[in-house]
């Protein structure tokens, strides 16, 4: 049996794309699994070996010493394939090939030179010296690695090599299970939309807010926020619109609780700014509000477009209008019948094509040649 070590200095150990789409996968086609990640304890879950790494008090000690204790431990797992989530280990990872002689995969979750564009904590100035120079390191670097997979098919084209490959962050139909929801008394008499995700400002939280105030005041509407403010300060700027009184403030859910609101919920609203890290990203609550069969209101990138128009299941709308973004909920409102028709076509398109049973195939036949060499 292959031994498969994952590492992760900065995802929890349960993060969606890392354990339970691909440690899982691996553990279910008979690999021996093991995770380092931050965590409390050592323990075996579902098949996958926790190794602990102590929580960093802050960015410094996370770059610099939480890299060298997470590289001590891997190469004490003694590995066939290590698997590492996180740029800032990159140099380590060349360390563990050459240590350990074993292959060497790097999973990129973003395009982080745009990320790096985008960090509010670097200042303005630095930014694009510091993206070009990670750009610049980071290619350099993996032309050692045995393998890359990205998340997008746009960060793969980054990458001038043939040992690419694009596996999407689709979710995972039998996570999905929605039949046992139903749309409690309250829900029933509002209209509700919901947005889950990150509550910050360039995610548009707060043109989804303003959209309330310019429709109909005949219908009665909610807006459910599931997720957790980024900035106090941001959070209390949002609660001071006289929409707020429309919101429903759900906070940080469980996965249960998410299937839950959004069976219970009439659209699902992904109105991200149009920011270059944004514009080539598959985000994954826009899958689960298909597979969940709601119409989806979304920003007007092309990439987005062309999969919401391709299986006509919502609206494209300008971000950063509020008044466009109130415009397509009305309309939805005003056609229901169309907006089941969108619900359910965009439920079949996750079923058929956008999920993650489909990726993992790509994920196991990198790991089935790797495992050859």
């Amino acid at each position: 049996m292959k031994k498969i070590c994952h590492i992760t200095t900065v995802h929890s150990p349960f993060d969606t794309r890392i354990f339970y789409k691909e440690a899982k996968a691996l553990a279910n086609a008979e690999y021996e699994v093991s995770l380092i990640a931050q965590h409390d304890k050592k323990e075996i879950v579902e098949e996958v070996k926790i190794i602990p790494l102590p929580k960093p008090k802050n960015r410094l000690e996370r770059f610099f010493e939480l890299d060298r204790l997470a590289y001590n431990l891997a190469v004490k797992q003694k590995a066939d394939i290590y698997h590492f989530h996180d740029p800032e280990f990159l140099s380590w990872a060349i360390k563990l090939k050459k240590k350990t002689d074993a292959k060497i995969i790097y999973d990129v979750h973003e395009d982080y030179p745009k990320q790096i564009l985008s960090k509010y904590w670097i200042p303005k100035l630095l930014r694009n010296i510091i993206a070009s120079f990670f750009n610049f390191y980071e290619k350099r670097k993996t032309k050692n690695v045995d393998y890359i997979i990205t998340a997008t098919l746009d960060i793969k084209n980054n990458f001038k090599q043939d040992n690419v490959i694009d596996i999407k962050n689709y979710p995972v139909i039998t996570n999905l299970d929605f039949s046992k929801n139903q749309k409690s008394y309250e829900d029933k008499n509002y209209y509700t939309l919901i947005y889950i995700g990150g509550l910050e400002k360039v995610r548009g939280i707060k043109e989804i807010v303003q959209s309330l105030k310019f429709i109909n005041p005949k219908y009665k509407i909610k807006l459910k926020l599931a997720g957790k403010f980024s900035d106090e300060n941001f959070k209390n700027e949002i609660k001071k619109l006289k929409e707020w009184e429309k919101v429903q403030y759900l906070g940080q859910l469980s996965h249960s609780q998410v299937l839950k609101h959004l069976t219970r919920a009439d659209v699902g609203l992904v109105c991200l700014h149009p920011l270059r890290r944004f514009l080539t990203s598959l985000p994954v609550k826009m899958f689960e509000y298909m597979a969940a069969e709601l119409p989806v209101i979304a920003s007007n990138f092309p990439l987005w477009k062309e999969i919401i128009e391709l299986n006509n299941c919502g609206i494209c709308i300008n971000p950063l209008k509020p008044k466009e973004i109130a415009k397509a909920i009305e309309y939805l409102i005003e056609h229901p019948d169309e907006a089941k028709e969108m619900g359910e076509r965009g439920r079949k398109a996750v079923l058929e094509k956008y999920n993650w049973e489909n990726e993992s195939k790509k994920l196991l036949k990198v790991y089935e040649e790797l495992a050859k060499k």
